[in-house]
């Protein structure tokens, strides 16, 4: 699987058991909501400091986020 499939998967998986909107992660990790959807779908290229501001967001690692857990 590519590598920001993955990652969007992962987001989109810690989101919903979170019940966080969309909007209401972004909120949380300070982007856009159009921006969390397109790392969701695997069309962004997020970098490691938005990595890290959606895992702190979120309540987990980097690793979890990732998929290195």
């Amino acid at each position: 699987m590519d590598v920001r499939k993955k990652l969007g998967s992962n987001v989109q998986r810690l989101r919903r058991e979170k019940g966080l909107s969309q909007e209401e992660l972004a909120d949380l990790a300070g982007l856009h909501r159009t921006y969390v959807s397109g790392v969701e779908r695997g069309v962004r290229n997020p970098t490691l400091t938005v990595i890290d501001r959606l895992a702190r967001a979120l309540g987990v690692e980097m690793a979890v986020v990732v998929g290195f857990d």
